[in-house]
């Protein structure tokens, strides 16, 4: 292991292949997660009114393999490998030549990219970058599956928010009262925002995930971080809405995901954390 420490060349290449396998891994949660959990809400529901079960096809991370989604033709292993099959194939089925979504390299290039900065930024002598990928993984998944359906699933956002508290048992990323701290505040900061607009309006602003997620951000940065997470994502998404909105691409009742922005505001925090939360307490006067 010293003599690999000695290497940072090749460990951050090994990385930046990683993330390139786990962008791919990424692209099939994002897309089968939300059914899966959709296949489970109608399954529990029918067990709940004592109705009768339907048969549905069984889908899980692993089965069925990969197929195209226009020809229903297996993909086959040459035609998986991250971002390179997608050029080869030059953005098209080997089958039917339907065009290939762009979405699938792009997350996987996404991936690679911020394990590689992931790698640059911790180095690997510290199990700050085993914490640091995990957290990226999680939160790549979770902006886009809040993006196609509007939800954040309670499995990956509860393990995150549990893993956070147990890697900053050692201090890793913050102190563990202050990661203790985070979690219930992030939780209770949205949570109150949602009952109070609720209650003056008669409307739901964000889903439970919303809090779940900033309760994660908590576990892992401290509630010192929170201020500026809700300002930066606050802000941002205020900003694209206003944009969609002035651009005629969404009206003002439709529902816009939060997560990506409390994703966002979650990798500057993991990259820049220390440095933005001393300048925002310096510009606050605290």
């Amino acid at each position: 292991m010293p003599e690999l420490l000695e290497q940072p060349a090749f460990l951050l290449s090994i990385v930046a292949l990683i993330g390139l396998l786990i962008g791919s891994l990424l692209n099939v949660v994002i897309y089968r997660l939300p059914i899966m959990m959709a296949h489970a809400w109608r399954r529990e529901c029918r067990e709940f009114l004592e109705q009768p079960l339907t048969k549905e096809t069984a889908i899980s991370l692993a089965l069925p393999n990969s197929h195209c989604p226009h020809c229903s033709a297996p993909i086959r292993a040459w035609q998986n490998i991250p971002v390179l099959s997608f050029i080869l194939l030059r953005g098209r089925c080997a089958s039917c030549r339907a065009a290939i979504s762009l979405r699938y390299p792009a997350i996987e290039l996404i991936t690679g990219a911020l394990s590689l900065a992931a790698g640059t930024h911790f180095g690997f002598e510290s199990m700050e970058i085993v914490g640091a990928l995990i957290m990226i993984w999680c939160l790549i998944a979770l902006t886009w599956i809040d993006i196609d359906t509007q939800l954040l699933p309670d499995s990956i956002t509860l393990p995150l928010l549990w893993l956070g508290l147990l890697f900053n048992l050692n201090d890793l990323f913050t102190d563990i009262t202050s990661a203790v701290v985070g979690a219930v505040a992030g939780y209770l900061t949205l949570w109150s925002v949602y009952w109070g607009f609720k209650l003056l309006s008669g409307k739901e602003g964000m889903g439970y995930g919303d809090f779940k997620l900033l309760a994660a951000l908590g576990a892992w940065f401290g509630w010192q971080a929170l201020p500026l997470i809700i300002l930066l994502s606050s802000f941002v998404g205020a900003l694209i809405g206003i944009i969609l909105i002035v651009a005629g691409r969404q009206g003002r009742e439709v529902h816009m995901p939060f997560g990506p922005y409390l994703a966002g505001a979650g990798l500057l925090c993991l990259f820049f954390g220390d440095t933005l939360i001393s300048q925002y307490f310096n510009i606050v006067g605290m």
